[in-house]
Parts: structure tokens; sequence; C-alpha cells
């Protein structure tokens, strides 16, 4: 894994070899305090870490104090346009600022902020994007070559702006560059990576209503994240935030960097299966979240099989901890590939959950 220097937003580390953690944004009016904080709290639930919230006038950004007092996740003000705004954000107990360098950039309004950053001790991710590249430093050429050079000047736009944050020594820095296309994404990414060593917060923006923007940031994300490049991820959909949280605990533990509960696998059923195999799983995830959530830590490393028939199960699920393969009106419970017990249909969620 990329080693990178480590940032603190509030409680949680990013960067320097700590857990990849995970992030969404508030999808509500930042100035409906009690919302915006319900919202939230059914985020952290869900398993988010990090929260962020946009700042888009002076209500929203006093708001941030209120609602701090409401929630445990740290904070990030999301902050365009307005310099004013990441001040007032701070001022009112932001966790982190992210600054566009596309839409600030002028100097010395940049000092004001980082001089209060500095005083306050909080992190600025330099948060740019494929949509908001300033004309000086977006290529004549992007147009003509396209996606490769989209990333070359997402790179060069944070380089050059993390050269202002560095001549007025900051260092409390993490980077996005994001775009809605996944190999601009990537390749932006991954040059960024060999030019430097700031944590990384990954992502692809605008990425897409919940069935294309999954499979397009589980992609980019996980194309990274195989490589050991990213600290900290987001998954952008239109949608309930509650899928983006679900989406990234999906994309970290199928790539086994962090666990979040046991594994169900399932065949995807053919001409052979003889159950309502689909019933089945429902019914078996939703009885193994109970248990999670019910402090059964016994379960959370767990792989488990569920098999609409016995030329999937159990030999192509041996290596599952526990499952079942299913024939006509019953099925049989393995472990380890050795079975153990036959059950009748209507008992199969309950006997397989009791052997768990």
């Amino acid at each position: 894994m990329r080693m990178t220097r480590q940032i603190k937003i509030g409680g949680v580390k990013i960067g320097g070899g700590a857990p990849i953690s995970i992030q969404s944004m508030a999808k509500t009016d930042t100035r409906d305090v009690s919302g915006t904080a319900r919202q939230i709290k059914e985020l952290a639930k869900a398993g988010c870490e990090i929260i962020r919230v946009a700042v888009k006038d002076f209500e929203a950004a006093e708001a941030i104090r209120a609602i701090k007092r409401r929630i445990n996740l740290p904070l990030v003000a999301d902050i365009h346009f307005d310099y004013r705004l990441a001040l007032r954000a701070i001022e009112n107990g932001a966790d982190k600022i992210r600054l566009n360098p596309g839409n600030i950039y002028k100097e010395d309004e940049i000092r004001e902020v980082i001089k209060l950053a500095k005083k306050r001790k909080i992190p600025i991710r330099v948060g740019a994007n494929s949509g908001s590249i300033r004309d000086r430093v977006k290529s004549k050429w992007q147009r003509a070559n396209g996606k490769e050079q989209r990333a070359k000047d997402l790179v060069e736009s944070v380089l050059g702006y993390i050269k202002v944050l560095e001549r007025m020594d900051f260092y409390d820095i993490i980077v996005s560059l994001k775009a809605s296309d996944v190999i601009s994404t990537v390749e932006a990414y991954k040059l960024f990576s060999k030019k430097s060593r700031y944590p990384l917060h990954l992502g692809v923006t605008a990425a897409g209503a919940v069935s294309t923007g999954v499979v397009k940031s589980s992609i980019g994300i996980g194309a990274l994240l195989l490589d050991g490049i990213g600290d900290t991820i987001r998954v952008s959909l239109t949608g309930d935030p509650i899928e983006e949280v679900i989406a990234a605990k999906n994309i970290l533990q199928a790539l086994g960097l962090r666990n979040f509960g046991p594994e169900v696998i399932s065949c995807p059923t053919c001409g052979r299966c003889q159950v309502d195999l689909q019933d089945i799983v429902e019914k078996i995830e939703s009885g193994v979240k109970s248990q999670v959530a019910g402090c059964m830590t016994r379960v959370t490393s767990c792989k488990i099989a569920i098999m609409g028939c016995e030329v999937n199960g159990p030999g192509e699920a041996k290596e599952a901890d526990i499952g079942i393969a299913c024939g006509k009106g019953s099925g049989v419970i393995f472990k380890k590939g050795k079975i153990i017990k036959r059950v009748k249909e209507k008992d199969i969620v309950k006997e397989l959950l009791k052997n768990i």
C-alpha cells in the first residue's frame, strides 16, 4: 500500500497506514439543523465515518455549530466561490474544510483560510474536479486528447494549489482529483500518487444513479485501491446517501481491506434450482445483520454460502465457513465443505442462522 502523510479529521486518522475510512455527504439543506443532524445520525448508524455538508451561504455556515452538538462524526464543510464561508465554518467548529482550486484561488483569500485552519488545527482538502478546472490550467489540448489530458490538467491544478499552501507553511492536506468518467479519475490519481505523498480521498464525481453509479465507483475506486492508492473513499450517488455507505463498505470488504461482518455469497440460480433462493438469501442477510447488531462478534468474519443446488454446494462453495445447498423442498447444511445436516425448505433460514 502507498504510504502517505497522516492527518486527522476529528478523531479519524487518514493516511499513514490507517484503515481506509468511509465518507458521505448530507443531502439535506444544511440550514435545516434538525433534518441534517437526523440524516447524519442515520449515516453513522450505517457505517459512515466522516460526513460532509454543503455550505452555500452564511446561514449554512452558522448552522454547523448546532449540527456539531447533535452528532458524533467529524464534519467537513464543503466550500465554493466565497472564502469567507470557510472562515465562518471553521469558527463554528468544522473539522475539515474542502476548497475547490477552480473557484477559490486568490492567494490573499487562501491565506486567510489557512491562517485560521492552522489556529484551529484542522486539515484542508484540496478537492479538484474535472468540471471546474480553471481556464488558465486547462490545457488547450484537452478537447483533442480527451481523458489523458484531463487527468494531467487535474494534477497540475492540484499541485499548483498545494505549492501555495506549502508556501504558507501548511501541510495538513488531503487531496481529491475527481472526474465523472472512470478513466480520467484513475489516471489522475495514479499520476498524482507518483508526484506526492499527501493522502488521497477517492471517488468518481457525479457517478449517477445507484445502478450505474455503484458500477462506475466500484471500478474506479477498486482499481486504485488494488494498486495501493487511496486513504479514504466516498461513493457519489444520486439517491439515498445510505446507499453510498453500503457501496463503500462492500468495495472495501470485497478487496479484503475492511471487515464489516459476515460475507454472504450465493449462486445466481439456474434451471436446477427448485427453491425460492432469492427469498432465502434476503432472509439470511437480514438475520445476519440482526445478529451482528446484537454484538454477536463471533460471526463477523465468517463466509456464508447459499447455493441453489448440490452442484454449486458444497463443492464450489467448500471454502465457505458454513453454507446451504438446496434441493427439491430441502437442503443440506455444510461446514468447511462437510455436510452436517439435512433440513426442510421451510427450516433452512432458521437452521442456518442457528448454526452460524
